[in-house]
């Protein structure tokens, strides 16, 4: 059986951890039983029932990428006005 992630897991709802380590144990249990061809078939079932959980972990990355875009923007028009108002202290002088 393979497992998933850390993190896929982590972002699992209770039900569908419940669900996947339900899975997960009748996998093992077939896999001792030499059962490959029904394990197979629960494996499919977990890569199903993880799919929601691998869609939210991907929009974290989109959220942290939109974040750090934002912030780089924030910081370069933040540098932009000091380097502006820095020409304007030496048009003065």
């Amino acid at each position: 059986m393979r497992h998933c992630s850390v993190q896929v897991r982590g972002l699992l709802t209770r039900d569908e951890l419940d669900r996947y380590n339900a899975l997960i144990e009748v996998g093992h249990f077939l896999e001792s039983e030499k059962r490959y061809d029904h394990v197979a078939v629960v494996q499919k079932e977990i890569d199903i029932l993880i799919l929601p959980a691998i869609e939210r972990l991907k929009e974290k990355g989109r959220q942290r990428d939109r974040d750090t875009e934002a912030y780089l923007a924030r910081k370069a028009q933040m540098e932009a006005e000091l380097e502006a108002a820095l020409r304007d202290d030496e048009d003065e002088d």
